[in-house]
């Protein structure tokens, strides 16, 4: 299936009975693979709506608004990301996060 193809077909269930979580990081992340970071940011963000303890949504709502050039969105979301991930006890997506983070607040050093 085309990348355009995969994003059509999610977004023709959104709003419907599978519509929540899961269905809004598969387009968050098919949209930020085909290049619409700032699209990809608006469905992933609808995912953490879905559900706030989605540390994954967290990690990817970063990636996309770091790609689309919100340095400081893509903070914002690796922080709650981070402390969403302490919560669940996600190790990995907590330490992943931590680098990121520290690589967008340095800027230009990283």
């Amino acid at each position: 299936m085309s990348g355009g193809a995969l994003i059509a077909g999610l977004r023709a269930q959104c709003g419907g009975p599978r519509d929540g979580a899961l269905l809004r990081f598969s387009l968050g992340n098919a949209l930020l693979q085909a290049g619409d970071a700032a699209a990809a940011a608006e469905e992933l963000q609808r995912a953490v709506g879905f559900d706030p303890l989605y540390s994954a949504a967290w990690k990817l709502l970063g990636k996309a608004r770091q790609a689309a050039g919100d340095a400081a969105g893509a903070a914002a979301a690796w922080r709650q990301g981070i402390a969403v991930a302490r919560q669940r006890g996600d190790k990995q997506a907590e330490k992943e996060m931590a680098v990121f983070l520290r690589r967008v607040e340095g800027g230009a050093q990283g």
